[in-house]
């Protein structure tokens, strides 16, 4: 090989971009969480895979290939004034928990496809952001939260002594059967402050990052197209979407690797 030839490929060599597999990797990571990853995440699910780079430089790669998460909008509220007993903010802002089944959380949200509305009431676990329990309806009635329930109490055999339920106040909270159930369960009943939507941010959370990543981004046919989306997503957000504060792993990853997690759980 003449010289000059070798020093010409051997300059085209270094010239190439040393981040092409990273870009290539950071791009399947973004198709594999259906564009629903930032660049926290994505710098985080990296470093699993044994990509050593920082926060920023993800962020440059997913700005050079095009790449950007979406953006979150608003909730439906279900405040009447006081229909019920209201209970006392027992968890007021206290959303860690040292174990699972300490310290639960409920909302309601709509959600309108093609002009026609369905609502969604999630259990979330504040210790790990693990969805404990939903249902969903075409009415935001006392049936949605029976339901919910219903399905709680088939997935949980026994709950943390002590364990708080923390909600808004709605009107199914107020409700008999709602203040009941918990009473028979041994669950100690917790309420926002009226028109404090912070005081509830899990779930708040929870709804804002559900509705970007999978309503916001996706065409769907109908209610029911969504509903069957909606029961893959939360397979998903339970087992594989990581969370940082969780050291990037998953929530049920999380309860499983946590040496004080309790064997309550027969179905997650």
């Amino acid at each position: 090989m003449a010289r000059s030839t070798y020093y010409y490929w051997l300059k085209r060599l270094k010239c190439q971009d040393k981040y092409e597999c990273a870009k290539r990797e950071v791009k399947a990571i973004f198709e594999e969480s259906h564009g629903r990853y930032g660049y926290r995440r994505i710098t985080a699910e990296m470093h699993r895979r044994g990509y050593p780079l920082n926060h920023k430089t993800i962020r440059k790669l997913m700005l050079m290939i095009g790449i950007k998460c979406l953006i979150r909008k608003k909730k439906y509220r279900s405040y009447k004034g006081e229909v019920g007993l209201v209970a006392d903010n027992v968890l007021k802002r206290n959303f860690t928990a040292s174990s699972p089944l300490c310290k639960l959380a409920t909302d309601v949200t709509q959600i309108e496809i093609k002009g026609r509305k369905c609502f969604l009431s999630p259990v979330i676990d504040l210790f790990n952001g693990e969805i404990l329990s939903y249902a969903v309806s075409f009415s935001p009635d006392l049936k949605l939260i029976k339901a919910m329930m219903d399905r709680l109490f088939e997935s949980v055999r026994k709950f943390n002594d002590g364990a708080i339920m923390h909600s808004d106040q709605g009107w199914q909270y107020q409700h008999v059967y709602f203040r009941n159930i918990l009473n028979e369960k041994g669950i100690i009943q917790s309420m926002s402050r009226k028109g404090n939507c912070l005081d509830n941010s899990v779930i708040e959370s929870f709804f804002g990052i559900m509705k970007s990543e999978l309503l916001y981004p996706n065409e769907f046919d109908s209610v029911e197209n969504f509903i069957e989306e909606l029961d893959k997503y939360i397979v998903w957000y339970n087992d594989k979407r990581i969370k940082l504060k969780l050291g990037g792993m998953s929530p049920v990853e999380y309860r499983k690797i946590s040496n004080k997690s309790i064997n309550n759980l027969s179905n997650f």
